[in-house]
């Protein structure tokens, strides 16, 4: 057995005082010899419970074995054998909690960086101009519908077709890719990636169909009624939360999902080159402590504003975002406003925001959640001057398709009722996965989602 390095590779990343000015990518990446170093640091254990943490079960020593002795060819034919969107992962899936955290190594040091090799090899491929296609299976005849091409619909869709059906994907925007071009910045994920993705499950034979608005241009039962076989749903939730106080509809005041969707999916942060409007605050307050809300503080900064505030209800220790998006948003100058919650927004004659009223909270006994509960500190209110605020509490499924859907059962958070193992509803000859199973999760799980839906509807087809 090589010895045992402790010590994993540090990626390098912009200094935060650059950074905070630019949407160009955070985190550099490997060179190919911080790679290899890193990949060497595998011991290639024999119980490889690393991809028991894998919710896409990719086979992580042979990819990183495969990266030590400098074959990137095989490499990527292995990672992306079970993983169609390896530059996706490698820079938003949270290894630290999954992969990297069943890790042997973990037991005594830091864990191989799993995710920083992934993103390297899916780097490398996309650095040679063409993308490698995996041999498809013999054409079965039998057509899907896929609803929605998020990290769910795309992993479906690639997996279906890998097996031989004929598979379509109805998108509602303009562009493909869901919440990885709508939801996550430039700076964590740039569209290149993920538009290079895209086109790899298209080149896999995949229809992908824009602006196809699944509940208003045809229903569920209209696509079945059209000749396919089986549809997936993976519409994720893409409705936002709101804290229902007064002065939460004063202009400068955003739900996350528009304020990001203006600045990722539509550009705003080109204006004038990209005709996209948003206002630039001096003073920003984010409400929520998720990675959508450290994107909508980091993109607010990018913009232009002088100070960004998040304000949460609980501690740091509570804070449900990756600790990379913590620390980065506290390196690049966010101001951390812990135990805080809004109480009310102020405006000004012209119905503008211009300041938060906040409690200061304290913490009780544990909730459902399993972390603390907040409670509030009476009398402890106080004004923060704001021009903008972003509300990033979270979110659950559009209704559209649900309400035009007879016959699927939804539950009272409005997302659709699956099977876990399968994503069978009980709609005949539907499935669904994802976000708009579960509500807001992270894009691996949505991808596990639409893997284990595949090999369902593989199966269902293959038995008619």
């Amino acid at each position: 057995m090589p010895k045992l390095d402790l010590n994993r590779v540090s990626m390098p990343k912009q200094e935060p005082l650059v950074r905070a000015k630019n949407f160009d990518e955070v985190a550099l990446g490997y060179n190919e010899e911080q790679a290899l170093a890193e990949a060497t640091r595998c011991i290639q254990c024999p119980k490889r419970s690393c991809i028991d943490g894998c919710p896409v079960d990719v086979d992580i020593p042979d990819f990183i074995l495969a990266v030590r002795e400098g074959n990137m060819p095989e490499a990527v034919r292995i990672l992306k054998s079970k993983n169609s969107l390896p530059g996706i992962c490698g820079r938003v899936c949270p290894q630290e909690s999954q992969c990297e955290e069943t890790c042997t190594i973990a037991k005594k040091g830091a864990p191989i960086a799993i995710g920083r090799l992934e993103r390297y090899v899916a780097d490398w491929e996309l650095s040679q101009g063409q993308m490698q296609k995996p041999e498809l299976a013999k054409p079965t005849g039998k057509r899907v519908a896929v609803v929605g091409s998020g990290p769910a619909g795309l992993t479906a869709a690639a997996d279906l077709a890998k097996l031989g059906h004929e598979v379509t994907i109805f998108e509602a925007l303009h562009t493909a890719g869901g919440v990885l071009m709508y939801g996550i910045p430039e700076f964590r994920l740039p569209k290149l990636v993920v538009q290079t993705e895209v086109d790899f499950v298209r080149s896999l034979g995949v229809d992908v169909r824009l602006d196809s608005v699944v509940g208003k241009t045809a229903t569920v039962d209209e696509i079945l009624d059209d000749g396919y076989d089986a549809v997936f749903l993976g519409t994720g939730a893409g409705l936002p939360m709101f804290l229902n106080i007064p002065g939460e509809n004063l202009n400068g005041i955003y739900s996350a999902n528009e304020f990001l969707t203006r600045t990722n999916l539509m550009k705003a942060y080109l204006f004038p080159e990209y005709d996209t409007p948003v206002k630039v605050g001096r003073r920003v307050a984010v409400v929520g402590g998720g990675n959508v809300a450290m994107d909508s503080a980091r993109c607010a900064l990018r913009l232009g504003a002088e100070e960004v505030y998040i304000v949460y209800r609980r501690s740091e220790v509570e804070l449900p975002a990756r600790r990379e998006e913590v620390e980065n948003a506290q390196e690049e100058g966010i101001i951390f406003k812990l135990l805080t919650n809004p109480k009310r927004f102020i405006g000004n004659d012209q119905g503008w925001v211009v300041g938060a009223e906040c409690y200061e909270m304290e913490l009780g006994e544990p909730d459902d959640s399993g972390r603390r509960r907040p409670i509030v500190k009476e009398g402890s209110e106080f004004v923060i001057d704001v021009d903008v605020v972003v509300i990033a509490l979270g979110t659950t499924p559009n209704p559209l398709v649900p309400t035009t859907t007879e016959g699927l059962e939804v539950t009272r958070r409005g997302t659709v009722v699956a099977d876990e193992e399968t994503g069978k509803t009980v709609k005949d000859a539907v499935w669904a996965g994802g976000d708009v199973v579960t509500g807001a999760a992270t894009v691996i799980s949505a991808m596990g989602a639409g893997k284990r839906a595949a090999a369902s509807i593989d199966e269902y087809l293959r038995s008619k």
